[in-house]
């Protein structure tokens, strides 16, 4: 512990941090609700002295847009489709890098890779993955089935343009799944790994003394005893699924959509960035903070949820 006399030493060093926090991340959240309650703002005027009262109607404009529960469906059907598939996943990738000893430290790295590679460059890559190229008017032919297609039509399936409107809502939200999945992985699997490599290896030799079987072992050590990880890739997936937005540019572009189906797969951070280019700071500070409020009630959930299922 600091001596009280030297603090002021320890507020020194912590100084350019805590400004830096303060101008970049503190005052932004401040300046966000301030904005969402002035009715008609606009910086430009604003810069001149303009006035503004005080009043709800962003808010009132955010509901009243015509896609707005597009944009909330999207969010939604992405999150809560994505968060638990890709971290029961993550669960048993990191259960079976555990076990294995040979190469474990190259495979880790080898599914640490997406994690730090450009999420706008994956997308364009998975889009040429589902995308069909020069497709013929009589549906039979093209230049490229792209490598998807190619698999299903190895096993006798028929071809989906899965990135075109004539495909449907839900072979675009597959392919955002598989992506987001995918890319979600890695951050799941290093936290699980980390926390399977501090369980006390005693549990698992009593258990094989016990001629506990495998099944068991699983359901009642490892995911007990890792309960406290799988609640925090569950929160941080939810939050992180609430504001996605880049993986649907990687590969729809920035029309947030397909050709002929534009921003029918918008989010909720997609409108945010839609209306700032049209200086509508007001109602993009609204629908953040409309964003929020959702994120916050479903994180307070969660905590809630996990600290009757966690064990510690």
């Amino acid at each position: 512990m600091v001596d009280s006399k030297q603090q002021w030493k320890a507020w020194l060093y912590l100084a350019p941090a805590i400004v830096l926090l303060m101008i970049f991340t503190v005052w932004p959240i401040i300046n966000t609700v301030r904005l969402a309650f002035l009715e008609g703002y606009n910086a430009l005027e604003a810069t001149w002295g303009a006035t503004y009262k005080i009043g709800i109607s962003n808010f009132i404009d955010v509901f009243a847009y015509d896609n707005f529960f597009t944009c909330l469906k999207n969010t939604m059907w992405l999150t809560f489709l994505t968060v638990p598939i890709s971290t029961v996943l993550a669960l048993l990738i990191a259960v079976a890098l555990n076990s294995i000893k040979p190469l474990q430290k190259f495979l880790q790295t080898i599914f640490f890779l997406p994690y730090v590679t450009n999420s706008i460059a994956i997308g364009m890559v998975f889009a040429a993955m589902f995308n069909i190229i020069g497709l013929r008017p009589n549906g039979l032919q093209a230049d490229s089935w792209g490598i998807i297609n190619n698999i299903i039509m190895f096993f006798g399936g028929d071809p989906i343009n899965w990135i075109n409107a004539q495909s449907g809502y839900w072979a675009n939200i597959a392919v955002m799944v598989v992506y987001i999945v995918w890319n979600a992985l890695p951050f799941k699997i290093l936290i699980l790994l980390g926390g399977l490599q501090s369980i006390n290896k005693q549990y698992y030799d009593a258990a094989k003394v016990d001629g506990t079987s495998r099944r068991r072992v699983f359901l009642r050590i490892t995911v007990p005893l890792l309960s406290p990880m799988l609640a925090y890739v569950f929160i941080t997936g939810f939050i992180g699924g609430f504001k996605e937005y880049s993986s649907i540019v990687g590969i729809f572009g920035e029309k947030m959509g397909p050709v002929g189906a534009p921003y029918s797969l918008n989010t909720m951070v997609g409108y945010i960035y839609q209306v700032l280019p049209d200086t509508d700071y007001g109602v993009a500070s609204a629908a953040a903070l409309i964003l929020f409020v959702i994120i916050l009630v479903v994180t307070l959930f969660n905590n809630w949820l996990s600290r009757k299922m966690t064990h510690y």
